[in-house]
């Protein structure tokens, strides 16, 4: 198969596709790769290290897109790239369709087989694709805060850690899965007083044996939420449902109440975010204020650091990735995990979730081959 690596062209996104290291490994299994050039600058790999991988650099992404039978990306396709898109071609990128209906539209028409990092599955039931970039999400988060918490930036000039005889940050975790932990992770790190709140009680359970009684936990409810939010320093916001958009957890009523100067990170931003006052930001300009709350809602948190994002993300891709070179459509069919991941099929959406968050007609997998 050939396989194409567009440059990514999202605001300060810097990640790749393909790393150097994945193209070679594609190119050891047969089949061919073309990348643009500068594709892989951000992670400091040049052309020639491409090229030394195996790969063609073309001087576009139109050549890639009119070349290429899978196109692999990070980011979604933004409108200029969906267009490229034609029905004999995999799209195996992030998606996050829920909130983004003009994006599901193009790929609709596009007649594209698309298949979405954050909705693959694995055997223990996890999101393989997702989970490293919610890891470095959750650790980024609280380096975010801390910025956003300097006085300058707005925020209470508050030092998470504090120092001794002066109370450190209190730092409120919202959604105890990959991004929460990792989240908590840092914080406790830092030296923050954190409280993770979730609604099930065995993950509450597990943090706290992970955690050692180093964070609160707390089962969430209207109350808890409540109870916490208004207290807190720095709220993150990790609330996941795969494919669907993101439950509101924090109204915006609410805001009214939380201490001024206070910081909200809202991870859940390319699910639509799990904030009422939340909207996507860039890195270019990562924050705004609400009714004197501080909102840091970048859509694509990874890409600050491309390097370690781009090498974990190629890890859990690969695999996914060679199947669906060397068996094309057929690897989805045989496949439950990348069966999971397919959102759009020669014009109708597979994944319900999406559809349901879009109010669009959901077509099953079965139904879409037949």
């Amino acid at each position: 198969m050939k396989v194409g690596v567009p440059r990514e062209i999202k605001t300060h996104e810097y990640r790749v596709g393909l790393t150097p290291g994945a193209v070679r490994e594609y190119v050891a299994a047969g089949h061919s790769v073309v990348v643009e050039t500068n594709a892989g600058a951000g992670i400091g790999a040049t052309d020639d290290a491409y090229r030394k991988a195996g790969a063609t650099v073309l001087d576009s992404a139109r050549e890639v897109f009119a070349s290429s039978q899978m196109i692999v990306k990070v980011k979604e396709p933004q409108a200029s790239e969906w267009s490229q898109l034609r029905q004999d071609q995999i799209l195996f990128t992030y998606l996050h369709l829920a909130p983004d209906p003009e994006q599901a539209k193009g790929l609709i028409e596009s007649g594209c087989t698309a298949i979405a990092y954050e909705t693959v599955t694995d055997a223990h039931g996890g999101l393989p694709l997702l989970a490293p970039m919610s890891e470095v999400a959750g650790r980024l988060a609280i380096e975010a805060a801390g910025a956003a918490l300097r006085r300058h930036a707005g925020g209470r000039g508050l030092l998470i850690g504090g120092v001794p005889g002066v109370q450190p940050a209190r730092i409120v975790v919202i959604g105890g899965g990959v991004v929460g932990t990792h989240a908590a992770r840092m914080a406790v790190g830092l030296g923050a007083e954190v409280t993770i709140l979730d609604r099930s009680i065995g993950r509450l359970r597990e943090l706290d044996e992970l955690f050692e009684g180093r964070v609160r936990t707390k089962f969430s409810t209207i109350d808890s939420i409540e109870e916490e939010v208004f207290a807190a320093d720095v709220v993150i916001g990790a609330v996941l449902v795969p494919g669907a958009s993101a439950p509101k957890m924090v109204t915006r009523d609410m805001l009214s109440s939380m201490r001024k100067g206070a910081v909200i990170v809202d991870v859940a931003i390319d699910q639509g975010g799990c904030f009422e006052t939340s909207h996507p930001t860039t890195h270019a300009d990562p924050t705004f204020e609400v009714d004197g709350v501080i909102h840091y809602c970048v859509a694509n948190m990874p890409g600050a650091v491309p390097l370690t994002s781009s090498q974990a993300l190629n890890n859990a891709t690969l695999p996914f990735g060679l199947a669906l070179a060397n068996k094309g459509f057929a690897a989805v069919l045989e496949n439950p995990h990348l069966r999971a991941g397919l959102n759009v099929y020669r014009g109708r959406l597979t994944c319900e979730p999406v559809a349901r968050s879009l109010g669009m007609p959901f077509s099953p997998i079965d139904g879409a081959v037949a």
